[in-house]
């Protein structure tokens, strides 16, 4: 499977700036796994006269198969044979599409940090796509890239069989795109007209599919003529998921026309409107507010890698999954049982092959250490201390701390003063029959404390929920930075921060109760 880029230039504008624009180095040849096989970048020639990027995807057909839970090519379960014989390491295709959108991913989102001046640029290119299967023939082809801007849509036909030309044509053809545009728009429509053309993609079309469809087809799709065709194609004909992209696609042609934004014009009912139009009050529960003060607290450190440690039935890691800022989730727990329900709730074999390969989920034990955890942005220990036997801490703590290390460390735990506020708890009863304690907010600030010390980071502490005067908030968190990073916000040298004033002498040694 195969796809070049080819620019021209000048000596004041070499062509050899398409390697800035792609973020891939003409000198150098590349190699990028993927979920199907391995993606090559190289560039066949390189001047300031021309200049061509090549991308080669070598498909595994194993990993296909395994990937398509036993399916044949476009899902149909009875195509048993076609799962094996089939032209997906061949011709241009959704896996051709999703390697482009992973491999050139910045040039996609029109970046370029070393010449921010070049994304904004239209430039001379031409395309070329030597193997493109297109239903609907070299009419489709022209309908649907000819209205973007391509000044020449040059289409070949590719014989059944050469050596018998009787058989006629095949379906596939050759394909050559030229004209002046900018990079940009140039790789987001060849990422959703791809598989519109192969009227068939390897993964399963979810909701999220619309989202991205709307993205790459920002700009180009709402006002093409053919957009009512891309939309039901490139969404796999799901009549829901049509519907959906196909109204939001009408409002944002309203608004171009009407020079608003989107979302002043979908503005009939509030968020928060209830059955009559008017405002409702929402109690938000508890496991929400603390899933989203974990989330707030991975955004504001920039953790792009972050580990669930204690992953349980999977909610933080879908919560991870909705943003597309966290690149790789990994859910870590010791229950099997914990791992199945938190794959049924993701439900990965769903998903699209970049949102798959985001997530994983691991058994082990925090208890010990694990090579498989080193070198992560952020590590998250929701409502997970709680469940340890108090002698088993410091193990958690050398595996986590002193082990994985990784930059950024957030840990929950019930605050115990708060348990007089729960009415249904009787007096002196913990918030789940498995926790082993439960901490005051001194407790927990004495151990957090001399954990950071020990391990060379900084601790700040925040309350998760509303904050009672008195006995402070539901839920206590600490945020740990490594000492070689910049420390959070109210973090002071010792570890603590400078507002606290809680009294740290009731401090559970290793192995005694709380």
């Amino acid at each position: 499977m195969f796809l070049t880029i080819s620019t021209t230039g000048t000596t004041e504008k070499p062509a050899t700036d398409l390697g800035f624009l792609l973020h891939k180095h003409p000198g150098r040849t590349q190699a990028f796994a993927t979920s199907h096989g391995t993606a090559h970048v190289f560039y066949p020639e390189a001047t300031d006269q021309r200049c061509t990027a090549a991308l080669l995807l070598e498909v595994d057909p194993v990993a296909l198969v395994r990937r398509g839970q036993g399916k044949g090519r476009g899902g149909a379960p009875d195509a048993a044979l076609a799962q094996y014989v089939n032209d997906r390491p061949y011709a241009a295709s959704s896996l051709l599409a999703v390697a482009l959108s992973g491999v050139f991913r910045t040039a996609l989102k029109g970046r370029c940090g070393a010449r921010p001046e070049l994304p904004g640029r239209a430039r001379p290119l031409r395309i070329e796509i030597p193997v493109l299967p297109a239903r609907g023939g070299a009419d489709l082809v022209r309908r649907l890239f000819a209205p973007l801007g391509w000044d020449c849509v040059e289409t070949t036909p590719i014989a059944l069989d050469e050596h018998f030309p009787a058989w006629g044509d095949s379906r596939y053809l050759r394909l050559v795109l030229e004209g002046e545009l900018r990079l940009e728009d140039a790789l987001r429509q060849l990422y959703v007209l791809l598989p519109v053309l192969d009227d068939s993609k390897h993964y399963w079309v979810a909701p999220d599919e619309v989202d991205k469809l709307l993205r790459a087809g920002d700009g180009w799709l709402a006002a093409h003529p053919e957009h009512a065709l891309i939309t039901a194609r490139y969404l796999a004909r799901h009549k829901r998921l049509t519907q959906s992209a196909m109204e939001r696609l009408e409002l944002a042609r309203l608004a171009e026309a009407d020079g608003s934004e989107a979302e002043e014009l979908d503005n009939a009912v509030g968020e928060a409107a209830g059955p009559d139009g008017g405002q409702r009050e929402r109690s938000v529960p508890l496991a929400v507010r603390r899933r989203d003060a974990v989330l707030a607290v991975l955004r504001e450190a920039g953790a792009a890698r972050v580990l669930d440690l204690g992953c349980g039935e999977g909610q933080l890691v879908q919560a991870l999954l909705r943003d597309t800022a966290f690149t790789e989730i990994v859910g870590v727990d010791v229950s099997v049982r914990a791992l199945t329900t938190a794959s049924r709730r993701l439900r990965p074999e769903r998903m699209g092959e970049r949102q798959s390969s985001r997530v994983r989920l691991l058994q082990g034990s925090l208890a010990y250490t694990d090579k498989r955890l080193a070198g992560y942005d952020a590590a998250v220990l929701s409502e997970v201390i709680e469940h340890l036997d108090l002698p088993r801490l410091p193990a958690l703590e050398y595996a986590v701390f002193g082990s994985a290390r990784p930059r950024t460390v957030l840990v929950t735990t019930p605050n115990v003063e708060y348990n007089v506020r729960w009415e249904s708890l009787p007096a002196g009863r913990l918030r789940h029959r498995d926790h082993r304690f439960e901490w005051t907010r001194g407790e927990f600030r004495a151990w957090a404390d001399r954990v950071a010390t020990r391990h060379g980071y900084a601790v700040a502490y925040r309350p998760v929920g509303d904050e009672d005067p008195e006995v402070g908030p539901p839920t206590q968190m600490a945020v740990f930075t490594r000492a070689d990073e910049p420390a959070a916000a109210g973090t002071t040298a010792a570890g603590t921060t400078a507002a606290d004033t809680t009294d740290t002498a009731d401090i559970p040694k290793e192995g005694e109760a709380a």
